[in-house]
């Protein structure tokens, strides 16, 4: 769509009649720390606490023009769009049918129903909701609204650029967005490169989810083959078609970041506002951060979107625990220290007035023992490697786990010495399997018939998904049959059998 086009359509939307225009927040402890102007979009403050309303409600106001006895509208989502939809359809005084993952949480199920949706459960992920939803309106005659791929569904997004170039009518540097389907970011991109070309648009997205990313480098769409599912809200494996032709041409760089960089910025969004943002919603900044970090930017004003606050309050734990980390204010370290009185007093010289965070310790022969330790810093990475060479030097043996994923989601939770002679053969993978009434029990049905479990470690992270580290006793005769047996479960798993995290304290 012509970029003229595409900007007549945003001025024209029609969002007010559900949306309400969301505040531009000065962020003071960002600002000072990073020595920009940080400005803070706030859409977690809309009636659904999310945008997704401004474009769910154009797209039904557009369809209603051609088709003024439409029998109702379908929408497959697994949150923040299913309410937007059910909300705009409720003022519209239409029917509302939602197509939900069989993992959605409860909270969301309840939200979307409180606004009068018909609300049917399908698929364990978004695909399978979403095929099941068009064959659905096809068979009903319902409007399929689309949660990004429409342009009428960008154009209601893209009021919400039109509003910051109206709260800031100063000069403004950079604009993150995150990037899911891409709606949110070709509606924001369409309309300032049409009025503010000079104003750069940075794309955001999960390191494990970057599929604009992907299909930057490719040149052309692509398909991932999984998606990490932390910031469920932009976990999608493919950009829309029509996005990606917007985004391809319009956005001007695009930055990845962690799921502890997220966990950061859910924190960072906290202490300035007192808001708690959803994953999703603290993707740009978290973005913002490493863009500032890694160009060495100073003096610019940048503008972050929080694009949502659908947060289950069970995940904070995890968020916080991974906060300090994204934040490189926490180093988890495996140390080797002699087995012998005054050792572990000697250690905490080393580590001298830092404060330890966490420590593990478990008996492992008559001459070594291994720790497992959280220490706080306070200058980040460069700190943390002084402290390793500073053990180094004592004859310390280390080895850095700040980013590894094993020991952050079990090892530090488990540690506890070794099985000794009786556990022999034993090979450790980690699982994920959609969390649902049931999903664990028959996982471990079907594991447990067949093969023996040596170690096991299951915790819930309050998401979609569930994690579980396991030990299985193959003999060599048999690893054929088991690796066969895996790929036959369908269950996304890695083999974790040499990973540090294992070897060191586990095996």
């Amino acid at each position: 769509m012509k970029t003229q086009k595409f900007l007549e359509k945003v001025l024209t939307a029609r969002v007010y009649d559900v949306a309400k225009e969301t505040p531009l927040d000065y962020l003071s402890r960002i600002s000072v720390r990073y020595d920009n102007q940080v400005w803070l979009k706030r859409e977690d403050l809309q009636s659904v606490f999310s945008f997704k309303l401004r474009g769910a409600f154009n797209k039904i106001h557009q369809v209603l023009k051609l088709q003024p006895e439409l029998n109702g509208v379908i929408a497959a989502s697994a949150g923040n769009h299913a309410q937007g939809v059910a909300l705009s359809a409720k003022k519209f005084n239409l029917k509302a049918t939602i197509v939900m993952p069989t993992t959605t949480p409860d909270i969301k199920i309840s939200a979307v129903k409180s606004y009068g949706a018909k609300v049917v459960l399908q698929g364990e992920h978004f695909d399978a909701a979403k095929t099941y939803a068009e064959n659905l309106a096809k068979k009903e005659g319902l409007a399929f609204i689309h949660p990004f791929d429409d342009f009428d569904v960008m154009a209601g997004q893209g009021t919400i650029a039109h509003e910051i170039i109206r709260q800031h009518p100063d000069h403004i540097d950079v604009i993150f967005v995150p990037v899911g389907g891409g709606g949110l970011a070709a509606g924001i991109a369409g309309f300032i490169k049409a009025v503010k070309p000079e104003i750069k648009v940075i794309a955001v997205e999960p390191a494990d989810a970057a599929c604009f990313d992907a299909a930057v480098k490719a040149g052309r769409r692509v398909t991932l083959k999984d998606v990490g599912i932390f910031a469920d809200g932009v976990a999608v494996k493919q950009i829309g078609k029509h996005t990606f032709a917007i985004l391809k041409d319009l956005v001007d760089d695009v930055v990845t970041v962690s799921t502890d960089q997220i966990c950061a910025a859910i924190k960072d969004t906290f202490e300035d506002t007192r808001a708690i943002c959803e994953p999703a919603g603290a993707v740009s900044l978290a973005g913002l951060k490493k863009y500032v970090e890694t160009r060495t930017i100073e003096n610019q004003t940048l503008v972050a979107i929080n694009s949502g606050a659908n947060m289950n309050f069970d995940r904070l734990r995890h968020v916080s625990e991974r906060s300090e980390l994204g934040e490189e204010r926490e180093a988890l370290l495996a140390v080797q220290i002699p087995e012998r009185p005054g050792s572990f007093k000697r250690f905490c010289q080393i580590i001298g007035k830092r404060q330890i965070t966490e420590f593990n310790y478990r008996y492992a022969d008559e001459t070594i023992a291994r720790v497992f330790a959280g220490i706080q810093l306070t200058n980040g990475s460069d700190e943390k490697n002084r402290l390793i060479k500073s053990l180094q030097a004592k004859n310390y043996p280390v080895v850095d786990m700040t980013d590894n994923e094993v020991a952050k989601l079990h090892t530090r939770y488990m540690v506890g010495g070794h099985p000794g002679g009786g556990v022999t053969n034993e090979l450790l993978y980690r699982f994920q399997f959609p969390e649902k009434p049931g999903a664990l029990l028959n996982f471990l049905m079907k594991v447990g018939r067949k093969w023996n479990i040596s170690l096991f470690h299951y915790r819930n992270h309050g998401s979609n998904f569930g994690r579980i580290l396991m030990g299985f006793q193959i003999d060599k005769k048999d690893y054929r049959v088991f690796q066969t047996f895996l790929s036959q479960l369908g269950i996304p798993h890695w083999n974790e059998t040499e990973n540090e995290a294992y070897q060191l304290f586990l095996k």
